[in-house]
Parts: structure tokens; sequence; C-alpha cells
């Protein structure tokens, strides 16, 4: 199914409603039966909004936005990806992610049927961030409240972001408290994702055009369905249509790793969710994902993970 909507500025969550014949009570949206289950809802403080999702879908859906924002109104979108925790096993997941942007960046938004979407979106105006972290002297957070170009961001959830989501969709606060809860717990997840962010390298930070961004999320998307095939950066630079310098620069930029250290971060993510969930040998994971040499793997894998494979695999 594709949806096309038009933001003025106050989000799309009740025209995305009214597209797939949710259920609104209240400030809560309900997915029917027949389209699949769960609900949406969130909050509006006029500078800051949040959406929290916590639903799947039958039939995939793909979301056309056009923003249309009143003069001046430059939002940054932050999108906290797989935060909450879930018991539906039929379901995939979405891979746990930070993503920063201008709003203009995630004007569409892919959602696979079956999938379970648990995230928290935040959009907040560039001068509420500055009243909060305008005298943080980083690089990339001060790409983030002064860029004028787009720009994209994306790094890993943190245990802090977890625990305050969790917080966030198990409140028990009274109802005449939810709205100044919400808003706290949501200036709570900006101060862990500036956190996050500012453990990345120092480092001064180039502006980014659209094609650079899809450019970027290609290469990200080549190397999580190529996992047994270490990345020939010559041959991605071609199809990136960028130098190789440019390529990794703006890769690090964008996921604070570099191209073959982010590669073998999303093999060793891959070999626990086998060893967790598909109950593979260890020689099997490791072969599966390229590996001819278990002893190498091994040492890989406790390098990302924190303990070897063995161990990990007992544990679970």
């Amino acid at each position: 199914m594709k949806i096309s909507l038009t933001d003025h500025g106050s989000g799309i969550m009740f025209r995305f409603a009214e597209a797939i014949g949710a259920i609104v009570k209240g400030r809560f949206i309900y997915i029917p039966e027949n389209k699949g289950g769960g609900f949406i809802t969130g909050f509006n403080w006029g500078n800051l909004r949040m959406m929290i999702r916590n639903y799947h879908l039958n039939e995939e859906v793909l979301i056309e936005r056009v923003n249309e924002f009143a003069e001046g109104q430059e939002d940054v979108i932050f999108l906290l990806s797989s935060v909450f925790p879930s018991n539906e096993k039929e379901l995939a997941s979405e891979k746990a992610s930070v993503l920063i942007c201008k709003h203009a960046v995630s004007s569409v938004m892919a959602m696979p049927s079956n999938t379970i979407f648990s995230s928290i979106t935040i959009a907040v105006s560039k001068q509420y961030l500055h009243s909060f972290f305008g005298t943080v002297k980083h690089p990339i957070v001060e790409s983030v409240l002064e860029a004028k170009d787009n720009f994209v961001f994306e790094t890993g959830i943190s245990s802090e972001i977890i625990k305050t989501a969790t917080e966030i969709l198990n409140q028990s606060v009274p109802e005449s408290f939810e709205s100044h809860f919400y808003k706290l717990k949501c200036e709570e997840l900006l101060c862990y994702i500036f956190a996050l962010l500012m453990q990345r390298e120092a480092i001064p930070t180039s502006n980014m055009h659209i094609e650079d961004i899809k450019a970027i999320y290609a290469i990200k998307t080549h190397l999580e369905t190529h996992l047994d095939e270490p990345p020939n950066i010559a041959n991605l630079a071609i199809e990136a249509r960028m130098s190789e310098p440019k390529l990794r620069k703006l890769f690090k930029q964008t996921f604070g790793k570099g191209v073959f250290e982010f590669y073998q971060s999303l093999r060793m993510q891959e070999a626990a969710r086998l060893l967790k969930t598909n109950h593979l040998t260890i020689s099997e994971v490791g072969y599966q994902l390229g590996f001819t040499n278990m002893s190498h793997f091994s040492r890989v894998f406790e390098q990302h993970i924190g303990m070897k494979p063995k161990k990990y695999s007992m544990k679970i």
C-alpha cells in the first residue's frame, strides 16, 4: 500500500491513521485487527513533539511525505528504532538505531509487513535544541544545531535509552501528570543521544547533499545484505559515484565507524542473533558469515560482543 501525505509542520500521525482506517481514541491510534495490531500515540508541546509507535502491519506500507513547513521552521528529527521489548516471536524486528536528520530528509517511510515497529520519534526545533545544548563544544553537536543543509547521523542504542524508552511505554503516573512526565522523558532521551554523539571523534563534519545521503545508505544496505563478502571500497565508490576518500569520510561521519569496522560490527551482531535464535553451531555461524578460520571468527566475535562465541552460546 502506498500512501501520499503532506506534513504542514504538526506531523502526519492522524492523517496516517485515517489512510489505513485506524481507530482514534483520545491521543491513541489503534491499528485495526484486519490491518495488524498495536497503537500509535504522541504529544505536541509546540517546539517539541514526540510520537510513540508500537504496532505491526499485515501489509507493507510505503509513505511518501511532502513537507510544507512555515518559513523558518527547521525541525530536527530523532528516530529511535527498536527501543521497546517485544514478545512477538513471529514478527521481525526493526534494526536498533538512532537516526538524526533534518525533517526534509525523512520524506519516505517504508514499513514492511509483519514487522514490529517499536520506536520513538522526536521532532524538535533548532531553537529548542539550542536552549539545551547550545553551549556544548563538539563538532557533531554543533553540526546538528547549526546545519543549514541536509545532514544525517546514525548511532546505536544505549542501555540508558532502552531504560528510558521502557519507562515511557510503561508509565503509571496520573493522567494529569502525563504531559509533563513525557516531556521530561523526551528531553532525557535527547541528552542520552547527544552523549552518544559526543563519544565520536571530534572532527569537523561536511555538509551532505541528498544524493550523497542516498548513496551512503545504499552502501549500508549493501553491507547488510552481503555479510559473507568483505566490502570492496573501490567498487562501492564507483557505484556511489564518489571518490574513495569522500566515501570513507561521509560513511564514518554518518555512522561513526569506517566501512570495514561497520561491516564487522554487522557480522558480529548477526552472529550473535544466529547463535541465540537459530541455535546453530559456532562453526555453522562462522562459515555462514564468510569465515574460514574459526579461531579468527572467535577473536572478532569477542572484540565486538565482549565474550567468545562458545561462552555466549552457553549463556543463552
